[in-house]
């Protein structure tokens, strides 16, 4: 699951630089999703332990960090569909960012959750 949260990571640090310089690099608040996506790639790397506690509590930030992400988002998304509906939004790039980091994050936390399911029922058996 590490690979995949370097690879989630790389997502996360691209949307912010399209959307911090789509909009001139005048809005630093457009690189938000980078900020996160910097936060995952530590904690991603730091959880390439072979040390099983280790590697599980990087993990769990990294998702707790991505659904915090998500519910900080989320109205982008209801936004963005709105946007995609005719409804005039007040701004469009950054409803389009959000909803872009509200997916991805809201992907990441259900692979994970779906990880840390499957090692429980294989430590289990």
């Amino acid at each position: 699951m590490a690979k995949v949260t370097l690879f989630f990571a790389a997502l996360f640090i691209a949307i912010g630089a399209i959307a911090f310089f789509s909009t001139g690099a005048n809005h630093p608040t457009a690189l938000i999703p980078a900020v996160l996506g910097v936060l995952l790639a530590i904690f991603g790397a730091l959880s390439f332990s072979p040390d099983a506690s280790r590697r599980k509590l990087f993990m769990h930030i990294n998702v707790t960090l991505a659904l915090l992400g998500f519910l900080g988002t989320a109205m982008g998304l209801i936004e963005w569909f709105r946007m995609l509906g005719g409804i005039a939004v007040k701004n469009p790039p950054a409803t389009e960012s959000k909803a872009a980091m509200a997916l991805l994050s809201l992907l990441y936390v259900i692979l994970c959750v779906r990880s840390f399911i499957a090692a429980r029922k294989a430590r289990l058996v």
